[in-house]
């Protein structure tokens, strides 16, 4: 898989920029600030339809423009396809496919797969739980596009219940601040009123959902741990050795301690799952009604990296917490590879981050790939396995050189 066209209008700094691409390495190179990043995270935005950079929309479109719009025609076993998609910040997105409407934008999602590196990966190592659970989410639906859906499902299900349980949250506390009640069974009762008659069926939704979600998500976590291993063993081979966990907030099956991880239980199938999560929901609802928040589900999960028996959160050193980001992608794009054919590679000012023997093992796995597509501040940041097409970016100009 390679991309052989990119065009962009009223994208980030770009008014309007028309590359033609091709298998192999290209690199982008300029200093910083001139739009080397916002090539390739437009790429990005069509394999995934976010920013590697923000959580929202909005700063995609150039300012004072409407909207943005990301052409690519992506090649895959000798076909081609033009994926066009169009921003629009606070309205709908819309998508066309060889210039037909689709009826969904996600409906793109798989048509063209990469795998981007990017200085934001530390996060992934160092920073919330959040990041995690996107790297993972993220692969599922690379590998899956089905579970774009399920994503937006649980999302929109996670979202009515709040909504519903913030309701309930303040009416509990109308009704303690009014004397209304004298203790928590009345409490509850008083703050219940309509809005929970339904909190049922919302939790019936939320379990369906997120079992689909968690089973996806254990099953990942067997295949990527040999892959995480070994990619990180190639970069740092004198540190301990990388493992990965799920810690979820589902409690354990009966006989076994609360705390330990559910990946445990990953072979008992999505069914026992969703009961699982039915009985937690239940089993926290008193809590649930006092924050007025979802306490269990995979929005609360976490995924445990870890080096040797130590956590690599707040124990690696910057060189580990490195390696270990890049031993995620290397995995990602592995597995992806292993689906059948090899994404796209995106390089994002990641070298200039790396000592120079990361630098190197690095250079040397990623270099058979298809196509690789690598932006960098200064030419020297580019390794010498990696020369091939050159473009240069300064004020928003793109022009190829080599």
């Amino acid at each position: 898989m390679h991309v052989a066209h990119l065009s962009l209008t009223d994208f980030r700094s770009y008014d309007t920029v028309d590359l033609g691409l091709e298998p192999g390495v290209t690199a982008f190179v300029g200093p910083n600030g001139q739009g080397k990043t916002n090539l390739v995270e437009a790429l990005g935005y069509v394999a995934t339809q976010s920013s590697h950079r923000v959580a929202n929309d909005g700063p995609l479109v150039r300012q004072g423009a409407a909207r943005a719009i990301v052409r690519s025609v992506v090649v895959h076993e000798d076909r081609r396809a033009l994926i066009e998609l169009e921003i629009n910040p606070g309205k709908a997105n819309r998508a066309r496919l060889n210039r037909s409407p689709v009826s969904r934008p996600r409906d793109v999602i798989g048509m063209l797969r990469t795998v981007l590196f990017a200085p934001e990966d530390l996060a992934m190592v160092k920073g919330d739980p959040s990041e995690r659970r996107r790297y993972l989410d993220d692969l599922l639906v690379a590998r899956a596009p089905r579970f774009a859906g399920v994503r937006a499902d649980y999302d929109r299900v996670l979202k009515q219940r709040g909504a519903l349980l913030r309701t309930a949250a303040q009416a509990r506390r109308g009704a303690r601040s009014g004397r209304r009640a004298e203790n928590d069974s009345a409490f509850a009762a008083a703050g219940a009123g309509d809005p929970l008659s339904t909190l049922e069926v919302w939790d019936a939704h939320l379990a369906k959902y997120g079992a689909e979600l968690l089973a996806a998500r254990l099953e990942l976590i067997e295949e990527l741990r040999p892959l995480v291993a070994a990619s990180y063993a190639a970069l740092a081979p004198n540190s301990a050795p990388a493992c990965l966990d799920y810690r979820g907030t589902l409690p354990a099956r009966e006989g076994k301690e609360q705390g330990v991880p559910v990946d445990a239980d990953a072979q008992t199938g999505r069914e026992d799952l969703e009961q699982r999560m039915r009985a937690a929901l239940l089993e926290v609802r008193g809590s649930e009604l006092e924050r007025g928040v979802t306490l269990v589900g995979p929005h609360r999960d976490d995924l445990f990296l870890g080096l040797g028996d130590l956590p690599a959160r707040g124990y690696a050193s910057h060189g580990e917490s490195w390696s270990f980001a890049l031993a995620l992608r290397l995995a990602a794009y592995d597995l992806l590879r292993s689906d059948g054919g090899d994404p796209v590679l995106i390089l994002d000012d990641v070298f200039a981050e790396l000592d120079s023997q990361r630098r190197r093992r690095l250079a040397e796995i990623v270099a058979p790939a298809e196509q690789v597509l690598i932006t960098a501040a200064v030419a020297a940041d580019v390794p010498a396995e990696l020369v091939g097409a050159r473009f240069d970016v300064t004020e928003g100009s793109v022009a190829r050189v080599r």
